[in-house]
């Protein structure tokens, strides 16, 4: 088994190890994302600590991985005060699409590491998003060529695909708009041999 150990179905985040050239493990994990939100919300926890709150709980399914590390990570849109998750259909993606229209928005997206039972590296980046003033035909168009693409992420978008063709500006680190601060990461496992210095 790999040291490092990925808690997460994300074929987004496993291309993205793969592309850097990092060894890992996958062994997602199932949790009530929704469920977990509305509690950290009636616990007064904001975006950022709830996307933190979500990674460590992905991280610390996998506890049984003994010393290995273990990486569980979240993301979370919030515009104007409003958290989104995936949508579940195309009615919902175009409804979110609509919201985000000529709006702009964050990407809280969190990284944990566990390892023995212990947090041992975070990180948190904010992206920030501005949606352009698309056309009904576009979001037409654009729906109707993502198909059920337009499922797999927050926003109804990827930022490395057509998704691109929804945007005004975008500020920030690309690898985590796409839901992973690679970035630091590769440096944290620098620090622990799992990748070269």
């Amino acid at each position: 088994m790999n040291q490092l150990v990925l808690a997460s179905r994300s074929q987004t985040r496993q291309r993205l190890l793969t592309s850097a050239g990092v060894a890992f493990d996958v062994l997602p994990v199932q949790i009530d994302e929704t469920s977990v939100k509305q509690s950290a919300r009636q616990d007064g926890l904001d975006v950022t600590a709830t996307a933190l709150l979500l990674a460590e709980l992905k991280a610390v399914q996998r506890i049984g991985c003994d010393d290995h590390l273990v990486l569980g990570a979240d993301q979370i849109l919030e515009c104007d005060g409003a958290w989104f998750d995936k949508p579940a259909d195309r009615a919902e993606a175009r409804k979110h699409l609509l919201t985000l229209r000529g709006r702009t928005h964050r990407l809280v997206t969190a990284a944990v590491i566990i390892q023995g039972g212990a947090r041992v590296w975070q990180h948190v980046d904010v992206p920030v998003v501005t949606i352009r003033a698309f056309s009904d035909r576009f979001l037409d168009w654009y729906l109707d060529t993502m198909g059920a693409g337009v499922l797999g992420s927050v926003g109804a978008y990827q930022v490395e695909g057509l998704g691109l063709q929804l945007m005004a500006e975008v500020r920030g680190d690309m690898f985590s708009i796409m839901g992973l601060p690679l970035l630091p990461l590769l440096d944290f496992l620098r620090e622990r041999g799992v990748v070269p210095a």
